[in-house]
């Protein structure tokens, strides 16, 4: 059992795309291998701005040499495995260092800090993931959600697990990975309906927004914020079933197959594109708007 961090930030010059692979160079190569067929959390470096800290786990499939860069290598991550934190976790929490295994032995930050792959105890492991995932009731779904969709059939489970592995069964969990997903989806959207531009608040204080697979799961769609919209109901109902699209550059298309064009263009926001989010990482992707172009819209 080898659990490691992987050191990513958004405006990275490596090609990475931490859900599907990590570029790194040949001198963390037998590190990295270590690390196949196990867990590794991504952390953004301290000096980015707005840092996400350790922002998202997931489990490396294998190490391939890099076909387009000499000397570099590629950690592919095995499908269906990452998932954002919905909760990302700071370098120093209350004062004190998270992963513990960088300190040295006068309780200070050592260099095996500054390393961009390094392992990670099972302790250390343990600790970012339960932060990571222990989120909070308000953005649950609303009952009924989990049962209608497909993917991972496990029950709710509880948060409080006491080793690693258990730390792992809960990464796979659907609801889990339903709760996380719409964490971030309405985080990065402002908590607003992406196409109509509204933000309700229920008594509660819960966003009356849900948060949409552009790629639904069971058509192996990840759980990323790159293939997620925030929107309201009953255009979430419109856009799962085609009769609301985006193009590549993101502008809102409305089926032809719709029974009154004037009033779903009338819910359209004034800008007539999709309200995206500032970070460009967590825009729609366009192979997840290709997908859905080609499999849902329609025309």
């Amino acid at each position: 059992m080898t659990f490691g961090v992987f050191l990513h930030r958004t405006d990275s010059i490596y090609d990475d795309v931490p859900s599907v692979r990590y570029q790194f160079p040949k001198q963390y190569l037998s590190r990295a291998k270590e690390m196949v067929r196990d867990w590794i959390v991504y952390l953004e470096p301290s000096k980015v701005k707005e840092t996400k800290g350790y922002f998202a786990v997931a489990k490396v499939q294998e190490i391939i040499p890099d076909p387009n860069a000499k000397d570099m290598y590629l950690a592919v991550i095995e499908p269906g495995t990452y998932l954002d934190f919905g909760d990302p976790v700071p370098f120093r929490l209350d004062g004190a260092v998270v992963e513990r295994g960088v300190l040295n032995d006068l309780g200070r930050i050592s260099g095996r800090a500054q390393a961009a792959v390094r392992p990670l105890s099972v302790s250390d492991f343990a600790r970012i993931v339960e932060l990571g995932l222990e989120g909070g009731e308000d953005i649950l779904p609303r009952v009924g959600e989990l049962a209608e969709r497909s993917g991972f059939a496990d029950a709710p489970a509880p948060y409080s697990f006491p080793d690693a592995r258990k730390r792992i069964e809960s990464i796979t969990n659907r609801a889990v990975r339903d709760r996380n997903f719409r964490k971030n989806v309405l985080r990065a959207y402002g908590e607003r309906c992406a196409i109509t531009g509204l933000r309700l608040i229920n008594g509660g204080g819960r966003a009356e927004v849900e948060a949409a697979h552009v790629r639904p799961v069971e058509h192996n769609g990840p759980d990323i914020v790159s293939n997620g919209l925030a929107l309201s109901g009953t255009v979430h109902w419109m856009f799962d079933r085609g009769l609301l699209g985006l193009s590549d550059k993101l502008e809102i298309m409305v089926s032809r197959q719709v029974n009154d064009e004037r009033a779903v263009r009338s819910m359209i926001n004034e800008t007539g594109h999709l309200l995206a989010p500032a970070r460009i990482s967590e825009r729609p992707r366009l192979e997840f708007l290709r997908w859905h172009q080609e499999n849902c819209f329609k025309n």
